[in-house]
């Protein structure tokens, strides 16, 4: 669950707090995220990432379960709880496959995934690592399943995702328990420590 943010979140105020607030307990089960109160310091900058993410939600030219998984084996991998349970919790609204949403952090280890998901998976870890280690094959390997315009959507999701989970991790944002409101299966733990998720 959410503990102290690096940058106290403020108080959500006046008429487009009111309607934020609104919109979030309506959509997220009653809560208002932690985020919003953290970035209400500076509101251009929380209504323009907003709006860059619902932009990023109409894409439709790649399968949103991939899409879904490659975000969060960015954030299992940066360590952004807060976007894991989010993705978790979102995948259950989008009535995705829930067994296998659940063991992204272990996907080396499960064996619940596809041979495309499973390039997805490394795929999104690869372009998160420091270098990137995309490789020529793997690319190439998507582009044969995917399309030039699937892939080009996957890695801008990533890309994103990247964006999001390390903003949260700087500021120190993390879950605020969605996934567990609703009564999800915890999600699984990986077995490798250099992909432990911060609990």
């Amino acid at each position: 669950m959410s503990g102290t943010t690096r940058i106290p979140a403020t108080e959500i105020t006046g008429f487009k707090g009111w309607m934020i607030k609104r919109f979030a307990r309506k959509t997220l089960g009653g809560t208002v995220p932690t985020s919003i109160g953290v970035y209400w310091h500076h509101q251009q900058v929380l209504m323009d990432m907003a709006s860059l993410g619902r932009k990023v939600q109409k894409w439709d030219r790649c399968d949103e379960q991939l899409k879904s998984f490659a975000h969060m084996a960015v954030a299992s991998r940066v360590g952004c709880t807060w976007c894991l349970d989010f993705n978790y919790f979102e995948a259950h609204n989008l009535d995705l496959d829930m067994d296998k949403a659940r063991e992204v952090p272990r996907w080396r280890e499960s064996e619940v995934f596809s041979p495309l998901e499973r390039s997805v998976l490394e795929y999104a870890e690869a372009m998160t690592e420091t270098e990137p280690t995309v490789t020529d094959e793997l690319v190439e390997s998507l582009r044969s399943q995917l399309g030039e315009a699937g892939v080009l959507e996957l890695t801008a999701v990533i890309a994103f995702a990247n964006f999001t989970t390390r903003a949260n991790v700087a500021l120190g944002i993390e879950s605020d328990g969605f996934a567990d409101a609703c009564g999800l299966e915890p999600l699984a733990r990986p077995t490798t420590p250099r992909l432990a998720v911060r609990s």
